[in-house]
């Protein structure tokens, strides 16, 4: 059984920084390409940031392109997002979610395994 639990999320101010993480338990961490996605209040769940299981290469939307960054730590089974310059549009609830695929999915659909989420709200 496959568990992810984010922590991390919180209050804060316009062009501050957050750092939230994601642990994997239940099975062998390095196996699965982890995503990062949120959902704020009325809108359409998205993708965020992606790191593939095979060679650690990333993808971002281009919202959070140069303000974000993914990380994993396997020997820790560990994902990282480090938000930096945070917009109030970045507010919504963030999920961390993992798949075995060899590939990474932009679509919530490919993804088999999800946490149950960290609130980040930024003020303005």
């Amino acid at each position: 059984q496959v568990q992810l639990v984010e922590s991390g999320g919180g209050l804060v101010q316009a062009g501050g920084s957050l750092r939230l993480s994601c642990v994997l338990s239940g099975r062998t961490f390095s196996s699965y390409t982890v995503g990062w996605f949120r959902q704020a209040p009325g809108k359409e769940g998205e993708f965020v940031a992606g790191i593939r299981r095979t060679d650690g290469t990333t993808e971002y939307t281009d919202s959070v392109k140069g303000r974000f960054t993914i990380s994993r730590d396997n020997a820790k089974n560990t994902v990282y997002l480090q938000m930096n310059s945070l917009k109030p549009e970045d507010t919504a609830v963030y999920y961390c979610a993992a798949d075995v695929a060899y590939g990474l999915g932009f679509r919530s659909s490919e993804y088999h395994y999800w946490g149950q989420g960290t609130q980040v709200t930024v003020s303005s």
